[in-house]
């Protein structure tokens, strides 16, 4: 019997924020060969990297089966936290390397339960440089802030 190759999907990410805390929004863009779905959504008081987690949470949750993934992301924090600083955290019972508690730590969880469904590869791109995925997913993520501020209203 022949092992299926995983499809490799590329998702790129982004979030927003009206104030740091304040309403927020995140997308993505999930592309696979000439397939592509877009995902956006928001919550009425949360910070930027909240929204940047979410995105990719949610990108990686919307794929019904295991792929080779390439997250693209222009969130340090998000790209750093998971190539060099999850592992730590986890090691450490979720603390920083000075003993106090991780901040996000529910979505940090989420998002290293997420991961582990699948073949992920991380690349940080530049934001708000014209990078035309990077744009759509930040225009996706103000989406979402949007929506959740007209509901407010």
């Amino acid at each position: 019997m022949s092992e299926r190759k995983a499809p490799v999907v590329d998702l790129y990410t982004d979030g927003a924020c009206k104030g740091n805390p304040g309403p927020g929004g995140w997308g993505a863009l999930l592309r696979f060969g000439d397939h592509e779905k877009e995902l956006c959504g928001g919550e009425p008081e949360t910070t930027n990297n909240r929204m940047e987690l979410t995105a990719v949470i949610e990108g990686l949750r919307a794929l019904k089966r295991a792929c080779k993934v390439r997250v693209h992301t222009d969130s340090q924090y998000v790209q750093k936290g998971i190539s060099e600083w999850l592992a730590n955290w986890r090691r450490r019972g979720w603390k920083t390397s000075e003993g106090k508690p991780v901040k996000n730590q529910d979505l940090w969880q989420a998002l290293d339960q997420a991961v582990a469904e699948h073949e992920v590869e991380w690349f940080w791109v530049k934001g708000h440089a014209g990078h035309p995925e990077n744009e759509r997913a930040d225009a996706l993520a103000n989406k979402g802030a949007s929506q959740v501020m007209a509901a407010k209203r």
